[in-house]
């Protein structure tokens, strides 16, 4: 998984929409939602009631899972989120991976996670004003005294910023621990090999042979176990946010 402290690379500007920078994090947005779109359709073409393929009993599997998890979480009340909180959990996995296939991981910027919390506190602040009105909602921010009310306010717009970082943190942190890991073999495989003497020392340590194997296990877990973890926790979290929201 890849990731630059500066941000995602541009990769280049449109003139006529302002100089609108297209960075690589776009793009590997728009290739994810493409690919999900075009699977979707694929799953989903040609259903039957009878003589199911494997593809359709899939896709129903699928289905019934989403369904599963937000109606233990939220309830069965709350049914039409389940293709948001799917869809969701879909772009967070799947744009988290797509740096194995040498792409920029999109949950590698900020901004990614910062624009799907953004979505979520609107949600959530519509079912607060529509289920205890304008009035009781803005009174809650003075509760248990009006010099709460600064505080109060800033716990509000810190929850979508808390659910950002969370999620952004613990990508990232995976990414600096296989970086670590991948720079220590490599020193390693350096030092061991190195003190065998002559051109087959020198032929020897050149060769990653610590590098390979043990990488891939590593990355088993923090690209794929923390892909689905992180974004299960996200989903997770905006279930609770917007089904409380109403209490």
């Amino acid at each position: 998984m890849n990731i630059d402290i500066k941000g995602a690379p541009v990769y280049f500007e449109i003139p006529i929409l302002g100089g609108i920078p297209i960075s690589a994090t776009l793009v590997t947005t728009w290739i994810v939602m493409i690919v999900l779109t075009g699977l979707c359709a694929w799953m989903t073409h040609g259903m039957t009631v009878r003589n199911v393929s494997k593809k359709q009993a899939a896709a129903e599997k699928l289905v019934a899972m989403a369904e599963g998890l937000v109606n233990s979480n939220m309830g069965e009340g709350w049914g039409k989120y389940v293709p948001f909180v799917a869809t969701l959990f879909a772009l967070s996995i799947v744009s988290s991976l797509s740096s194995l296939l040498g792409l920029w991981a999109p949950t590698a910027d900020l901004a990614t996670e910062l624009a799907w919390s953004v979505v979520v506190f609107i949600i959530i602040t519509y079912y607060k004003i529509t289920s205890h009105g304008l009035g009781s909602y803005l009174k809650g921010f003075l509760d248990p005294v009006f010099v709460m009310a600064p505080f109060n306010v800033l716990g509000e717009l810190f929850k979508p910023i808390s659910m950002a970082f969370r999620h952004f943190g613990n990508i990232v942190s995976g990414v600096v621990i296989n970086a670590l890991i991948y720079s220590a073999l490599v020193v390693v495989n350096h030092a061991v090999f190195g003190l065998i003497p002559g051109l087959v020392g020198k032929w020897l340590s050149a060769i990653p042979f610590f590098t390979v194997g043990l990488p891939a296990v590593v990355s088993l877990y923090f690209d794929w176990f923390t892909s689905l973890m992180q974004a299960y926790i996200f989903c997770m979290l905006t279930m609770i946010f917007i089904s409380t929201a109403t209490e």
